[in-house]
Order: structure tokens, then sequence, then C-alpha cells
């Protein structure tokens, strides 16, 4: 059995990069980030701001995430609905990114990342994969890439995608989110000691991936 554990700020690519290391290894990839994604949008939903944390706890008991593979694909379910599409919309950037600095929150979806880990061999990632909820993973990367780079690419997907964005707003959204990621209280973004360092600016999707292949300890 193989755990591998990716880690880095918004917009690195993390989730391209593991989902193709998981399907080269014919393994499970659990996007741990649509589970924030899914509590996020619950608060939203129900008119709460994700910042408070009072008003969090409350309704966290009312939260089931689940995560189904389809296809190959990946299927998110907040209590039973279909949200996939809906929690890949932009502002749920930022709600995932309040959510998660709460520990009670993260407390909830560690323990179940944790339980799938245990039992299957399976690529996470996230932003405290290697540091928090898999600190004994023998495979840890941490991979990253400027603020410019990583506001294009987001750029690139949403106008491809016929969104309305502006480019300023999104690199000093990812700005933002980088304070918040690293400065939170509770298991915050930061790179792991035995983490693998990777700068994806200049590479490809296909590139990291080999990368971290030819790294692994299997």
């Amino acid at each position: 059995m193989i755990n591998i554990a990716i880690d880095g700020p918004s917009g690195a690519g993390k989730s391209t990069v593991a989902k193709a290391v998981a399907e080269k290894l014919d393994i499970l990839y659990l996007d741990t980030g649509a589970m924030y994604r899914a509590c996020g949008l619950y608060a939203l939903r129900k008119g709460i701001n994700p910042e408070d944390e009072r008003e969090v706890k409350k309704i966290l008991p009312e939260i089931n995430v689940d995560v189904l593979y389809k296809n190959g694909t990946q299927i998110t379910l907040l209590n039973g609905e279909d949200v996939s599409m809906q929690i890949r919309e932009h502002k749920i950037s930022k709600a995932a990114s309040d959510i998660s600095k709460h520990k009670q929150v993260r407390i909830k979806l560690v323990d179940m990342q944790r339980k799938i880990a245990a039992k299957t061999s399976v690529v996470l990632d996230g932003r405290d994969i290697g540091t928090y909820v898999l600190p004994n993973c023998k495979n840890k990367f941490y991979l990253t890439a400027s603020v410019k780079v990583r506001a294009e690419r987001r750029f690139k997907e949403l106008k491809e995608k016929g969104a309305e964005c502006n480019f300023d707003t999104l690199y000093n959204d990812i700005i933002q989110r980088d304070y918040n990621d690293t400065h939170r209280d509770f298991a915050p973004l930061k790179q792991a000691d035995d983490a693998v360092f990777i700068d994806s600016s200049n590479m490809t999707k296909e590139q990291v991936r080999d990368y971290i292949l030819e790294r692994l300890n299997i």
C-alpha cells in the first residue's frame, strides 16, 4: 500500500498533478479540498459567514460530505446532493479557505481522510497533508509556483469556461489566500521537513507528474 501527500498553496496545480499521479499508478485520488469547499458552500447557503467559528460549529453536525468515484471522476456529495460543479465557483475558494481555519471543521474531515488512507493506496493533496493529516507518510511533496503564474493559470481556466474575471482581482485573491492559509492557527500551510520541494512555474503537468513518480518510495 502506498500513500502520497502533495501540499502547496492555492493554484499551484496540486489537484491536476495528484490526479495524474493516481491515474498513472492506478490508485485512488482523494480531493481533500473538495471536502472543505463543500463545507464552505453549506455555510454560505445557510447565510453563515465561514469565518464565524461559533456559527460554523453549530452547523457541523448537519454536514455530511461523501466522495464517490464514477468512471475515474470524483463526485462530491453534500448531504446526498452532487455539488461537484457548485464547489468550483470562484467565491467558494475563499469560503473553503475561511472555514478550513476552524479546528473542529478540520478534525471532522481529517478523521475521514485518515480512515481512507489507512485502508487503501491513495494520493491526497491539500495544505497540511504531510504535516498534519498523514505525518508518517513516506512520500511527501510540496508543490508551488509564483503568484503571477498561479494567477495566469486561474485566469486562463476561468476564461476558457466563459466566466467573467479580472486578473488583478485573481492575483490579489491568491496573495490574500496564501496569507490566510499560512497564518491560520490550526495546521497552517507549510512545507513538511521531509517533503520534496517542487516549483512548477516553468514545468508542465506531465513534467511534475514524472518528477514525483521518479522519487516515490515504493
